[in-house]
């Protein structure tokens, strides 16, 4: 049944391309049509607002064979592969009618793994052609490197009660059925090229790298790459697009990615994208000075934040969402944009810092240093709390998710196992680490109906504090000792950050700790057992 419905995709995909009502208008016209529909803000960039203000994860459903199936299956999901045979007959029957705008772009800017992205956005809509210049403002022109070929079907008109996203990832096709949210289709082609990617051997890492020059405690000049993982809204844009302060003799940072990279056996990692797309939430020029001034550049794009009547942008104002947006420019980034978008293999480095973003708010220490087994066990724990960016009914609860990437196809035991092997041949170079940039204090509560309680508020880890702490591990000048609660190093002493501000004593009783920690050990242990597949010594190593 899976390879007849290919097919039929594959040949209404093929057929479309050459159908009378796809029109194929140049980059310039789309951004003209798609600024008619747009309110002009006072930075003379425009602002969107769509109906759909976040992922529509619940629904998006792999089709194919084994080895892209989901591992389980909820209700809804099979209910729309139930119905899949349907669906299919009346969307391509639609694909026929409605008109449609094609847009031609390049994922990626390297002459070994470039995939072709054509996006065919339904224009039923007239508004619509705004995903058509996201696209565009995302991605690169299209060129003729090596490299799959990707198609996505936008249809936003769909009806909202059948919204649906279908991917197929073995055919290089998903159909976004009921959705008008930029982030199915930029997270739509960044699924496809990661799965893609591990065909080919290298690992799709939801991560943002960068390049950091720094002096170490001797003087010496370092050149490092970094490679930032974190779930949305908890600070991996924000530490990929930051300076970090590093103002001393000929040191600096080069911002290379912000959000998926293909990462191969010799530490390289090519990049995907020239715009990042970046939560514009209490977006400050004071804390947050590169990321503000790309967002307040006329080649910006703004979705579903606030701008009043006269153009005036309050990026503090939620009234539409938490979830507010904003397409920049890696050109607007200035001295701190690197040349490449591609980070290069780790021998070319003086070394290569992972660093584990995590947002919990009760006992994870600030900062951890991590073996290369605990490395692998962070990023099959992917520890954080849910955000308005995937799950607006769920923000502020705790999530897991491997990798902290929400677009994993296939076994994710191997994912863990390929970023382990990858880790474990340059161990004498890879510095792990996880940062929280939660907070610590807080104690959760629910009722009998299973209403959730904050009973104490979080002191949180502030922007320039986690700063100073990646600027340390950079220059190596942090002093670390264990901590035997965790079994980790853990900071003692941070050039810029009162660390003791975080100490557990501060804010619980030992009674209290010890049984935030041990519950904290007993989640991890059984979320880990999910993964049968999974080296032993990674298992093992989630109790840290």
């Amino acid at each position: 049944m899976e390879q007849n419905i290919l097919s039929q995709v594959q040949a209404a995909v093929t057929e479309l391309a050459s159908q009378p009502n796809v029109s194929r208008p140049s980059a310039d016209e789309i951004r003209r049509a798609a600024e008619s529909f747009g309110l002009k803000t006072q930075f003379g960039n425009y602002s969107f607002v769509s109906s759909i203000k976040n992922r529509s994860a619940g629904v998006t459903v792999y089709v194919g064979g084994p080895g892209v199936a989901h591992t389980t299956l909820t209700q809804k999901r099979r209910e729309i592969l139930n119905s899949l045979p349907e669906t299919l007959r009346l969307v391509h029957s639609y694909m026929k009618k409605a008109p449609f705008v094609q847009v031609k772009a390049t994922m990626g800017d390297n002459d070994v793994f470039s995939p072709k992205c054509t996006l065919y956005m339904s224009t039923y809509r007239k508004e619509m052609v705004r995903l058509a210049h996201m696209v565009n403002q995302t991605l690169f022109p299209s060129a003729n490197k090596p490299g799959p070929d990707f198609n996505i079907i936008f249809i936003p008109e769909w009806q909202e009660k059948d919204r649906q996203i279908l991917v197929f990832p073995e055919i290089g096709v998903t159909y976004v059925l009921g959705s008008d949210y930029y982030g199915e289709a930029k997270k739509g082609f960044l699924r496809m090229g990661m799965w893609h990617a591990k065909q080919q051997g290298m690992l799709g890492l939801h991560a943002g790298t960068k390049i950091i020059r720094a002096r170490n405690k001797g003087g010496k000049l370092q050149r490092l790459g970094m490679v930032i993982f974190g779930l949305t809204a908890t600070g991996k844009t924000t530490h990929s697009c930051h300076s970090h302060d590093l103002n001393g003799d000929d040191e600096g940072v080069e911002i290379v990615q912000d959000d998926v990279v293909f990462w191969h056996k010799d530490g390289s990692a090519y990049g995907t994208e020239r715009g990042f797309y970046i939560k514009t939430e209490g977006l400050d020029p004071e804390i947050q000075p590169l990321l503000y001034y790309a967002a307040t550049r006329p080649d910006a794009i703004l979705e579903n934040v606030m701008v009043d009547y006269q153009g005036n942008v309050d990026f503090s104002d939620q009234t539409l969402t938490g979830n507010g947006r904003g397409i920049i420019q890696r050109t607007d980034l200035g001295e701190y944009m690197s040349e490449t978008i591609n980070l290069p293999p780790i021998d070319e480095l003086d070394g290569l810092i992972m660093a584990f973003i995590v947002r919990r708010n009760t006992v994870v220490p600030i900062a951890s240093k991590l073996s290369p087994e605990q490395a692998a066990a962070a990023f099959m724990l992917g520890e954080s709390v849910e955000s308005s960016g995937s799950d607006p009914k769920r923000a502020g609860e705790s999530v897991r998710e491997v990798g902290t990437n929400p677009f994993i196809i296939g076994d994710e035991s191997q994912e863990g196992n390929i970023f382990y092997e990858f880790v474990k041949a340059h161990q004498d170079k890879i510095q792990c680490f996880m940062l929280n940039t939660g907070g610590i204090g807080e104690v959760i509560t629910r009722d009998l109906d299973g209403t959730r309680h904050v009973k104490r508020r979080v002191t949180r880890v502030q922007i320039p504090e986690m700063s100073s702490i990646i600027r340390g591990i950079a220059r190596g000048t942090i002093e670390w000792h264990e901590d035997m609660n965790w079994m980790v190093n853990v900071p003692k002493v941070v050039e810029g950050c009162d660390i003791d501000r975080f100490s557990l004593d501060k804010f619980y009783d030992s009674e209290q700790s010890d049984y935030l920690i041990n519950e904290l050990r007993r989640e991890r242990a059984e979320y880990m057992a999910r993964f049968p597949g999974l080296d032993p010594a990674i298992i093992k190593a989630a109790e840290f």
